[in-house]
């Protein structure tokens, strides 16, 4: 199996990531009673469900005999949705709010106030990209890594050189966003990508109808097409689709982030030969724990402040290196699959 540690090592340590020993790891007393909600972007996203799955087995394993309530937006009404629900946070006397954010700053001013009532607010998959109202992130990965993640995807699949396209989520997805330009980044400042083009980022509003469609969109807008990169399990495996679909896939093939399980047909038949993706239940696990500590009184959520989550070992908050003044959990890793490993992992 292809496994991508991110960061390396070296700077493991430098940061202080899982499975790494620290004498001073605060260990979390459970059974303290504090009632949390858990707001993905919308509703009816497996990845989304799998992280509730984690956060519900945190929630059990620490005893805390308050509730945790998985409660989001419809996919149409995500942004005015997420807003909403942390607006009627601040009035419902809760411990915490576990935000993967789809609304960009516009979240902000409800996220302080939910802060000013007493309720922390711990993002997850995508934070609030000032950090305002926001008491720390959960990253999945680093973000800056999946740039060069998904450039060395690009370079594989095009064999160096081409046209590529990005299909994203939404235009205020923070996680998304920050993806792409750290893509850009690396393609225009390394020379190895110098014959790898992009030509378009367009957005699916990650509903599988609109992505297909944009996927197709892309298609005939750009002849030359190679390949169209989607960071989004929504748009990967609609755009993927469209290509079976179509009988494009030895023109126009797929790549981006995406759950084996959905993406094991794809890769086995060529349509979308690489693509990358994190544990979603693992994220959730380490959301609540980050969560409970914080809402209970026993984490500060201080730079340097270290605890043990659980299962998956010690955490560190550190500063987020992409975010002025923000602090943030890196969770990690991610694993790049191919048809050497997908299988095994979709079962």
């Amino acid at each position: 199996m292809k496994t991508t540690k991110i960061l390396g090592a070296v700077a493991a340590l430098m940061l202080g990531g899982a499975g790494l020993a620290y004498a001073d790891a605060i260990k979390l007393e459970g059974g303290k009673d504090t009632s949390m909600i858990l707001l993905p972007k919308f509703l009816g996203i497996l990845v989304f469900d799998q992280a509730n799955e984690g956060a519900q087995e945190a929630h059990k394993e620490l005893a805390n005999p308050g509730k945790l309530d998985f409660v989001g937006p419809t996919p149409e009404n995500s942004v005015a949705g997420q807003i909403e629900i942390m607006t009627t946070a601040a009035t419902q006397k809760l411990g915490a709010v576990m935000l993967s954010n789809n609304a960009g700053d516009q979240i902000a001013p409800a996220a302080e106030a939910a802060q000013a009532a007493g309720t922390k607010v711990v993002t997850w998959d995508s934070p609030i990209p000032s950090a305002k109202g926001e008491s720390v992130f959960v990253a999945q990965v680093d973000f800056g890594s999946i740039g060069v993640v998904m450039a060395d995807m690009a370079h594989s699949i095009l064999g160096g050189a081409g046209e590529m396209a990005v299909l994203s989520a939404t235009p205020d997805a923070a996680n998304q966003n920050a993806w792409i330009e750290a893509m850009k980044k690396t393609l225009a400042e390394d020379a190895k990508y110098k014959d790898i083009k992009l030509v378009d980022v367009v957005y699916g509003d990650d509903q599988s109808e609109v992505s297909y469609n944009r996927a197709l969109a892309l298609v005939d807008k750009y002849p030359n097409l190679g390949l169209i990169m989607a960071p989004t399990t929504v748009g990967i495996q609609a755009a993927a689709k469209a290509m079976q679909d179509e009988g494009l896939c030895d023109r126009v093939r797929v790549s981006g982030l995406g759950l084996p399980s959905e993406m094991v047909s794809y890769t086995m038949n060529g349509c979308a030969p690489e693509f990358a993706l994190w544990d979603f239940r693992d994220l959730g696990y380490l959301s609540y724990y980050t969560a409970y500590g914080l809402a209970t009184g026993q984490l500060k959520g201080e730079i340097g402040e270290t605890f043990t989550a659980g299962r998956m070992g010690d955490y560190t908050i550190e500063a987020d290196p992409g975010r002025e003044g923000a602090k943030r959990i890196l969770m990690g890793p991610f694993t790049v699959y191919n048809k050497d490993n997908v299988e095994a992992a979709a079962k």
